[in-house]
């Protein structure tokens, strides 16, 4: 039997995108069309539509996007106070983790960003 440990099963791209244009951290309609955007960038085929939502209390309110994609999903969560986005895309399929990351930052006209990559499996 194969060791499943050394078997791996997909990719997960952590960004962090600081100093974001602040209409675009709160714009429900701006994630949505950043779902779709992404996917297409990237390679992946959306499952459904993007669901976004805004909750939380205080300085810890504001939108959250969940895009299922054919190999796993792609979330995104807003923090108003501070003009950042947090995306997190996970998918078995193999994608460009730098061409990602350019596009998020573009996108959301941030000044600076971050990414973790981590092979799952």
């Amino acid at each position: 039997m194969e060791n499943l440990h050394l078997v791996k099963w997909g990719l997960s791209a952590l960004i962090d995108l600081f100093g974001c244009n602040s209409q675009k951290v709160r714009d429900i309609d701006c994630l949505k069309n950043f779902s779709y955007a992404l996917c297409e960038v990237i390679g992946m085929v959306p499952y459904g539509l993007p669901n976004v939502k805004r909750f939380g209390e205080g300085s810890l309110e504001g939108n959250s996007m969940l895009q299922f994609i054919q190999t796993s999903s792609i979330t995104v969560h807003c923090d108003e106070e501070y003009d950042r986005i947090f995306v997190d895309v996970f998918s078995c399929k193999a994608f460009d983790v730098k061409k990602a990351e350019d596009f998020c930052k573009e996108y959301f006209e941030a000044e600076t960003s971050t990414i973790q990559r981590i092979e799952r499996g």
